[in-house]
């Protein structure tokens, strides 16, 4: 990987970092705010037959999880593409 200029590769791992700070921000309030913090309000809906509390706790923060993967994949290739340092 090679950037034409000093000033490309801040830009490059500025705009990484922004994005996986946002990422791990949803997966934060997914896991343990969804999971933990709100998880007596959250009880109170019904989702599949389980409570949406319990549901978040046990299977949505890992389904979150690997959707955010494939979120990060799909925009790391884009950013890739953007400053010319894709692999082909």
């Amino acid at each position: 990987m090679a950037f034409q200029t000093n000033e490309l590769a801040k830009a490059y791992w500025r705009e990484n970092i922004s994005l996986m700070v946002k990422l791990l921000a949803v997966w934060f309030a997914v896991s343990f705010a969804a999971g933990i913090l709100f998880v007596e309000q959250l009880n109170m809906v019904q989702f599949f037959g389980f409570k949406l509390g319990f549901w978040f706790a046990q299977q949505g923060s890992i389904y979150t999880f690997v959707l955010l993967i494939f979120i990060y994949v799909i925009k790391m290739n884009a950013l890739d593409r953007k400053y010319d340092v894709h692999e082909d």
